[in-house]
């Protein structure tokens, strides 16, 4: 029995030193979950607003409309009455032989003067009425003054104040064209329109 003892002891020491000296298997990590991304700033920071649509014009309403000022404008208020005259916006009236009343083309210009009159409110001015030479002077002053109001009172119907507007004759004295045939004489009985005033 002691022998059997000693036999296993050796045993026993052999099995404990194997085991002690055995390699020992790694430990196995625990899976963990992987940590959250690491957001930048600017991740963090809200996109920017949208840019905010521009309005549109208002839209003026036919009562309220203004009168349209034109570029123009400007120039004409530094110029002397003779530069307005000289480079008139007013045209004037023509008329045939031995007529005052204003024929479609002469209403025609006579309304463009109303137009620009209306657009420059503070301008007074006198018409003029001219005859050809033919006739007696009496007959073209009369023929002139005839005119002269058949222009006036074409142009207060058209909305222009009777009160900016002065008549004279000038019958055949200060003719357009001195030449003494019908091309002449054509372009002489008119009604002339003159700024007096702005």
């Amino acid at each position: 029995m002691h022998k059997r003892n000693i036999l296993i002891l050796p045993a026993i020491v052999l099995l404990v030193g194997a085991t002690a000296c055995a390699p020992r298997q790694p430990r196995v990590a625990t899976p963990q979950p992987a940590p959250p991304p690491v957001e930048t700033a600017r991740e963090n920071t809200p996109p920017p607003p949208p840019p905010k649509p521009t309005p549109p014009p208002p839209v003026a309403r036919v009562d309220e409309a203004q009168p349209v000022v034109r570029p123009t404008e400007d120039l004409l208020a530094a110029k002397s009455l003779d530069d307005l005259n000289r480079d008139s916006l007013l045209k004037p009236a023509f008329f045939p032989v031995d007529a005052y009343e204003l024929d479609d083309a002469g209403r025609a210009v006579v309304s463009a003067n109303a137009d620009v009159l209306k657009q420059y409110p503070t301008w007074m001015i006198t018409i003029e009425g001219h005859a050809d030479e033919r006739g007696t002077p009496e007959y073209n002053l009369a023929l002139g003054e005839r005119r002269a109001i058949a222009a006036k009172n074409y142009l207060v119907s058209l909305g222009v104040s009777p009160d900016r507007v002065r008549t004279i004759s000038y019958g055949k004295e200060f003719p357009f064209d001195p030449g003494h045939d019908e091309a002449a004489w054509a372009k002489n009985r008119r009604a002339h329109f003159v700024i007096t005033a702005k």
